[in-house]
């Protein structure tokens, strides 16, 4: 199963940048996809990637992440200032930033306008076959050589 979560912007903007990296690793530890309103720093961007390499073991291969955001163009003067004012004063609340483990998201793709997120899907062969009553089994035949 799939499993998006939501971090609006509120829940992350009292915090300090390893304290925000913290939360946002926990969550995709939990083999949870991060769905982000707004985008971290550069620099808070390179400390995520430089920690999440730190942590790299068997059960956590790392991350996948992409941020899109508008980019209005042709804005008066006046309204670039509004815009740099705002942002200024609420915090980089504009665009999404979708965070996922490298061991669900295979690869994220960004256009202008959206993300395609490509999932890994797990084999049927890597769950086992299951027999009639639901549960898994697998298949332990072994040729007999005693008839040739």
């Amino acid at each position: 199963m799939l499993t998006l979560q939501f971090v609006p912007y509120a829940d992350i903007e009292h915090l300090g940048s390893d304290e925000r990296i913290e939360r946002l690793l926990n969550i995709v530890k939990g083999k949870r996809i991060v769905l982000m309103q707004g985008r971290l720093h550069p620099e808070e961007e390179a400390l995520l990637i430089r920690q999440t390499m730190e942590q790299v073991q068997k059960e956590f291969i790392g991350i996948e992440i992409c941020t899109i955001f508008p980019q209005e163009r042709n804005l008066q003067f006046f309204n670039k200032m509004r815009k740099e004012m705002v942002k200024f004063l609420v915090g980089n609340r504009d665009g999404i930033t979708l965070i996922g483990p490298a061991s669900v998201v295979k690869e994220i793709r960004r256009d202008p306008n959206r993300l395609n997120m490509f999932t890994i899907t797990p084999r049927i062969e890597a769950l086992g076959k299951k027999n009639g009553n639901g549960s898994a089994r697998k298949s332990t035949h072994k040729k007999s050589r005693r008839g040739r």
